[in-house]
Protein backbone atom coordinates (compact mmCIF):
# COMPACT_ATOMS: atom_id res chain seq x y z
CA UNK A 1 0.00 0.00 0.00
CA UNK A 2 1.02 3.42 -1.05
CA UNK A 3 1.30 6.24 1.41
CA UNK A 4 0.45 9.77 0.71
CA UNK A 5 1.02 12.87 2.90
CA UNK A 6 0.39 16.46 1.81
CA UNK A 7 2.79 19.60 1.64
CA UNK A 8 3.05 21.67 5.20
CA UNK A 9 0.17 24.02 5.09
CA UNK A 10 0.85 26.77 2.85
CA UNK A 11 -0.37 28.68 0.33
CA UNK A 12 -4.18 30.62 0.77
CA UNK A 13 -7.28 28.97 2.39
CA UNK A 14 -9.37 30.73 -0.20
CA UNK A 15 -8.83 27.35 -2.25
CA UNK A 16 -10.44 24.89 0.33
CA UNK A 17 -12.84 27.13 1.03
CA UNK A 18 -14.16 27.41 -2.31
CA UNK A 19 -13.56 23.83 -2.56
CA UNK A 20 -15.85 22.75 0.44
CA UNK A 21 -18.28 25.11 -0.73
CA UNK A 22 -18.04 23.30 -4.25
CA UNK A 23 -18.40 20.19 -2.26
CA UNK A 24 -21.29 20.75 -0.63
CA UNK A 25 -23.24 21.77 -3.24
CA UNK A 26 -22.17 18.76 -4.83
CA UNK A 27 -22.84 16.32 -2.06
CA UNK A 28 -26.53 18.09 -1.76
CA UNK A 29 -27.25 17.45 -5.66
CA UNK A 30 -25.66 13.94 -4.98
CA UNK A 31 -27.84 13.24 -1.59
CA UNK A 32 -31.31 14.00 -3.92
CA UNK A 33 -30.82 13.11 -7.23
CA UNK A 34 -28.00 10.12 -7.26
CA UNK A 35 -29.29 7.98 -4.54
CA UNK A 36 -30.04 4.35 -6.40
CA UNK A 37 -31.88 2.91 -3.08
CA UNK A 38 -35.24 4.69 -1.01
CA UNK A 39 -34.88 3.15 2.35
CA UNK A 40 -38.19 5.18 3.30
CA UNK A 41 -39.68 7.06 0.14
CA UNK A 42 -39.23 10.22 0.35
CA UNK A 43 -37.95 9.93 4.30
CA UNK A 44 -34.67 7.96 4.06
CA UNK A 45 -32.69 6.83 1.21
CA UNK A 46 -29.14 5.39 1.03
CA UNK A 47 -27.09 8.23 0.75
CA UNK A 48 -24.03 6.51 -1.32
CA UNK A 49 -22.51 9.67 -1.01
CA UNK A 50 -22.16 10.18 2.86
CA UNK A 51 -18.82 9.93 3.20
CA UNK A 52 -17.89 13.36 1.29
CA UNK A 53 -17.78 15.51 4.39
CA UNK A 54 -15.47 13.53 6.05
CA UNK A 55 -13.21 13.34 3.29
CA UNK A 56 -13.17 17.19 2.57
CA UNK A 57 -12.83 17.10 6.31
CA UNK A 58 -9.60 15.39 6.33
CA UNK A 59 -8.27 16.86 2.81
CA UNK A 60 -9.37 20.30 3.21
CA UNK A 61 -9.43 20.58 7.00
CA UNK A 62 -12.31 20.79 9.57
CA UNK A 63 -13.91 23.98 9.31
CA UNK A 64 -14.41 22.28 5.27
CA UNK A 65 -15.89 19.43 6.20
CA UNK A 66 -18.57 21.22 8.83
CA UNK A 67 -19.03 23.46 5.78
CA UNK A 68 -19.33 20.90 3.30
CA UNK A 69 -21.88 18.22 5.94
CA UNK A 70 -24.18 21.37 7.07
CA UNK A 71 -24.49 23.25 3.31
CA UNK A 72 -24.99 19.91 1.95
CA UNK A 73 -27.63 18.89 4.35
CA UNK A 74 -29.25 22.03 3.84
CA UNK A 75 -29.14 21.93 -0.03
CA UNK A 76 -30.08 18.29 0.13
CA UNK A 77 -33.31 18.78 1.98
CA UNK A 78 -34.59 21.50 -0.71
CA UNK A 79 -34.06 20.09 -3.28
CA UNK A 80 -35.53 16.24 -1.97
CA UNK A 81 -38.50 18.46 -0.21
CA UNK A 82 -37.54 17.29 3.15
CA UNK A 83 -36.59 21.08 4.23
CA UNK A 84 -38.10 21.12 7.97
CA UNK A 85 -36.63 24.45 9.51
CA UNK A 86 -36.43 23.35 13.03
CA UNK A 87 -34.57 20.19 12.06
CA UNK A 88 -32.59 20.91 8.61
CA UNK A 89 -31.15 23.46 10.12
CA UNK A 90 -30.19 23.28 13.62
CA UNK A 91 -30.00 18.99 14.40
CA UNK A 92 -29.60 17.39 11.07
CA UNK A 93 -27.59 20.30 9.37
CA UNK A 94 -25.30 21.07 12.49
CA UNK A 95 -24.62 17.20 13.05
CA UNK A 96 -24.19 16.02 9.37
CA UNK A 97 -21.73 19.14 9.62
CA UNK A 98 -19.56 17.40 12.72
CA UNK A 99 -19.45 14.01 10.37
CA UNK A 100 -16.68 16.71 8.32
CA UNK A 101 -15.47 18.18 11.60
CA UNK A 102 -14.38 16.02 13.60
CA UNK A 103 -12.23 13.69 11.50
CA UNK A 104 -10.64 16.52 9.81
CA UNK A 105 -9.60 17.42 13.33
CA UNK A 106 -7.95 14.52 14.02
CA UNK A 107 -6.25 13.82 10.68
CA UNK A 108 -4.47 16.16 8.91
CA UNK A 109 -2.53 15.24 5.69
CA UNK A 110 0.53 17.36 6.55
CA UNK A 111 1.55 15.17 9.45
CA UNK A 112 -0.29 12.00 8.69
CA UNK A 113 0.78 9.13 6.90
CA UNK A 114 -2.31 7.44 5.36
CA UNK A 115 -0.89 3.86 5.78
CA UNK A 116 -3.06 0.52 6.93
CA UNK A 117 -3.36 1.80 10.61
CA UNK A 118 -4.94 5.29 9.88
CA UNK A 119 -7.30 4.74 7.60
CA UNK A 120 -8.18 1.95 10.05
CA UNK A 121 -8.51 4.92 12.64
CA UNK A 122 -10.74 6.73 10.26
CA UNK A 123 -13.07 4.08 10.07
CA UNK A 124 -13.59 3.85 13.38
CA UNK A 125 -14.00 7.75 13.99
CA UNK A 126 -16.24 7.39 10.69
CA UNK A 127 -18.00 5.01 12.73
CA UNK A 128 -18.27 6.75 15.87
CA UNK A 129 -19.54 10.23 14.85
CA UNK A 130 -21.86 8.39 12.51
CA UNK A 131 -23.54 7.03 15.55
CA UNK A 132 -23.80 10.15 17.26
CA UNK A 133 -24.90 11.96 14.32
CA UNK A 134 -27.20 9.00 13.77
CA UNK A 135 -29.05 8.79 17.39
CA UNK A 136 -29.36 12.90 17.43
CA UNK A 137 -31.03 13.24 14.09
CA UNK A 138 -33.10 10.10 14.90
CA UNK A 139 -34.22 11.54 18.29
CA UNK A 140 -35.24 14.85 16.77
CA UNK A 141 -37.25 12.78 14.36
CA UNK A 142 -38.64 10.94 16.60
CA UNK A 143 -39.11 14.48 19.10
CA UNK A 144 -40.75 15.95 15.63
CA UNK A 145 -43.28 12.71 15.22
CA UNK A 146 -42.05 11.96 12.13
CA UNK A 147 -40.25 8.97 12.33
CA UNK A 148 -40.20 6.51 15.54
CA UNK A 149 -36.41 6.47 16.97
CA UNK A 150 -35.45 3.04 16.76
CA UNK A 151 -36.25 2.95 13.11
CA UNK A 152 -34.90 5.89 12.50
CA UNK A 153 -31.66 5.10 14.05
CA UNK A 154 -31.89 1.64 11.75
CA UNK A 155 -32.69 3.37 8.60
CA UNK A 156 -29.92 6.03 9.24
CA UNK A 157 -27.33 3.75 10.37
CA UNK A 158 -27.85 2.39 6.93
CA UNK A 159 -28.21 5.48 5.12
CA UNK A 160 -25.14 7.05 6.36
CA UNK A 161 -22.47 5.08 8.76
CA UNK A 162 -21.97 2.12 5.89
CA UNK A 163 -21.21 4.74 3.20
CA UNK A 164 -18.77 7.14 5.79
CA UNK A 165 -17.34 3.59 7.06
CA UNK A 166 -16.52 2.34 3.74
CA UNK A 167 -16.03 5.57 1.39
CA UNK A 168 -13.83 7.24 3.75
CA UNK A 169 -10.34 5.20 4.34
CA UNK A 170 -11.21 3.46 0.90
CA UNK A 171 -11.04 6.81 -0.84
CA UNK A 172 -8.38 9.46 0.92
CA UNK A 173 -5.28 8.30 -0.68
CA UNK A 174 -6.79 8.46 -4.18
CA UNK A 175 -8.41 11.78 -3.30
CA UNK A 176 -5.50 13.41 -1.68
CA UNK A 177 -3.32 12.04 -5.02
CA UNK A 178 -5.80 13.95 -6.69
CA UNK A 179 -5.63 17.19 -4.71
CA UNK A 180 -1.69 17.06 -4.81
CA UNK A 181 -2.23 17.45 -8.93
CA UNK A 182 -4.40 20.05 -8.99
CA UNK A 183 -2.53 22.16 -6.74
CA UNK A 184 1.17 20.60 -5.95
CA UNK A 185 1.97 23.85 -4.15
CA UNK A 186 0.00 22.98 -1.30
CA UNK A 187 -2.55 25.50 0.79
CA UNK A 188 -3.93 26.41 3.88
CA UNK A 189 -6.15 23.86 5.24
CA UNK A 190 -9.57 25.55 6.13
Amino acid sequence: MTTQTLPKDSGSSLFPLVLSIVAAAATGVLWAFANPIQLVPGVIQWRIFAFLPPLIGILLGWKSGFICGYLGTIVWSLLAGTFIPAHSLIVDGIMVGLTGLVPGLLFNPATTTFDKSALVRIALVCLVVGFVMVAAVSASLAFLGIFPFWWAVGYLGLSDIVPMLIGTPLLVVPALKILNAAHPAGFKRF
